[in-house]
């Protein structure tokens, strides 16, 4: 497990979620998750679930050891999975079980995030005491998953402000060329895939979106107020 000092005020400060494979085929795991982090990724999600928990423990570890002081490592699956790979942040699927015993199976120290894809979804997160921060998703990419959009995104900010509210991160094709339109719609945090793990350059797409959300967080008052809040 990761240093345990800190995770809470490290998700507060998170701008910019990874959300990643084992990378298995390409075995090139570390040196992808250095360069993330090397470029301000601040969270790296594990999503591997048909992976055996050996593998998934392996590439948790592994990204774990390129996270530094700064960084966070997240799974992502029912708590089982979380509790056998011994995680210090895990986030739930709209499906999976209460965060409550995903609290009981990780610790009081552990993170427990949830995803939510609709206003009632967000309403439950936010209600919910054992969970740490949610998902809004999916944003662009609706396919197989049900509509959410910007519409959410609006919701949840408004509901949820970013600088006062439990954190959460708009998720689900958000990239370069649209990320001012998340931002627009409210949201301050954001996670992506592709627009990191299929670009030339790990290390320059995670700084350039990176520069964007910290931009906007400067331009906000009022995240300006939760940064130093997070201390």
């Amino acid at each position: 497990m990761t240093a345990l000092l800190g995770l809470a005020t490290r998700l507060k400060l998170a701008k910019l979620m990874l959300i990643t494979s084992a990378r298995t085929q390409t075995g090139d795991l570390a040196e992808f998750a250095a360069a993330a982090f090397a470029g301000g990724v601040d969270l790296i999600q594990l999503r591997e679930p048909q992976a055996a928990l050996e593998v998934q423990a392996a590439a948790l570890a592994t990204v774990e050891k390129q996270a530094g002081h700064k960084g966070l490592v997240s799974a992502y699956g029912p708590t089982e999975v979380a509790a056998a790979i011994h995680a210090d942040v895990a986030q739930l699927s709209a499906l999976d079980g209460p965060a409550a015993e995903a609290r009981a199976a990780l610790g009081q120290w552990a993170l427990i995030g949830r995803a939510c894809h609709s206003p009632a979804q967000v309403d439950a997160a936010l209600a919910d005491g054992a969970v740490d921060f949610f998902t809004i998703s999916p944003v662009f990419n609706a396919a197989g998953v049900g509509e959410a959009g910007l519409d959410l995104v609006a919701y949840a900010a408004q509901v949820a402000p970013p600088a006062t509210a439990k954190p959460w991160f708009a998720v689900g094709g958000v990239n370069a060329e649209n990320l001012d339109q998340v931002l627009a719609a409210g949201a301050r945090r954001v996670g992506v895939t592709r627009a990191i793990a299929a670009a030339p350059d790990v290390q320059a797409a995670a700084a350039a979106l990176d520069a964007r959300l910290t931009q906007a967080w400067g331009q906000d008052p009022g995240m300006e107020q939760a940064i130093f809040g997070a201390f």
